[in-house]
């Protein structure tokens, strides 16, 4: 009975001991969070300080996707021996120098895809990869400081495709104006005066001329969360035939160190570039700007991404 009590209390005196070993844990890491997320926000304020100092910033992020696959005597499907395969990648940089008196900030947005679709039983189809989605835009935005948040400007924009057709059409867009600032990461240009040259070989639809243009771009990172948004239009003067729109945005969440997972989508309004592609169909869908079925263009690419 003695030894059983001993017992007893001994293991009493253990529980109580976890116990209050477990209470002093937490207190322990209660108070280092405590000071973890003091730390934080003093570094958030002087990289804040960092951020408002003239000078440059510059940056980039971007999303790759892709898949292999390869089937061997599948007969469950119609094309029991084939290979296939997708692969993509966008990349969003900037390199943007801001002064007390002036700025200047150049952008670069890219999203590029191949794909291929290989029956090994046949001899008549592409082995090859095939470019599929084909973006290229790099813009020059220069401005003189009117007040805090607005500015004289000019801007220089340059949009293509790379793999596919390069500068065939092409789009070259040099205008005076202004750029309002109205919030920290959000730049909006407004240029009354601008031209829009527009580059193609042969006899094609597409012409350059005088109009309005207007681009809005909104580019941040907030913690593990990297995101950008431009809006560019053009109004032509001329005809509204002439006048495009194209919307591009990209998403990224860092994961692990530098990968994490990417979204981009993006969308376009091109009466030119519709046109173009009704003309050269067997038969042509469409002769003319009247009678073309002028369908909303739209992309988008998922997969890892990786912060540079």
């Amino acid at each position: 009975m003695k030894k059983i009590l001993v017992f007893a209390i001994f293991f009493a005196g253990v529980i109580c001991l976890n116990a209050q070993t477990k209470e002093e844990l937490q207190t322990q890491k209660a108070e280092k969070q405590a000071q973890a997320d003091a730390a934080q926000k003093e570094a958030n304020a002087l990289q804040a300080k960092i951020d408002a100092l003239p000078g440059w910033r510059t940056g980039a992020f971007g999303t790759i996707g892709g898949s292999l696959s390869n089937f061997n005597n599948w007969y469950a499907q119609g094309a029991p021996n084939n290979s296939s395969g997708n692969i993509g990648f966008t990349v969003n940089a900037y390199a943007n120098l801001i002064e007390e008196k002036f700025f200047w900030r150049n952008a670069l947005t890219t999203n590029l895809n191949w794909v291929k679709l290989d029956n090994k039983d046949i001899d008549t189809d592409d082995e090859n990869f095939n470019p599929t989605t084909d973006v290229f835009n790099i813009s020059s935005l220069y401005g003189r400081n009117i007040t805090k948040t607005l500015a004289i400007s000019g801007l220089m924009e340059y949009r293509t495709t790379l793999l596919d057709n390069f500068n065939d059409p092409g789009y070259l867009d040099l205008g005076f104006g202004a750029t309002w600032t109205p919030i920290e990461n959000l730049i909006v240009v407004i240029h009354p005066l601008n031209y829009n040259f527009v580059f193609s070989s042969g006899d094609t639809v597409f012409e350059s001329s005088l109009g309005a243009k207007i681009v809005a771009d909104y580019t941040r990172q907030i913690g593990a969360i990297n995101f950008k948004s431009n809006l560019s239009m053009f109004q032509s003067y001329k005809s509204s035939d002439y006048s495009n729109c194209t919307w591009t945005n990209s998403f990224g969440y860092t994961l692990w160190k530098m990968i994490g997972v990417g979204f981009d989508f993006g969308l376009r309004n091109n009466k030119q570039e519709a046109l173009n592609y009704a003309l050269a169909q067997t038969p042509a869908t469409a002769t003319s700007f009247d009678d073309l079925d002028n369908k909303l263009q739209t992309y988008y690419t998922i997969g890892l991404s990786y912060k540079f």
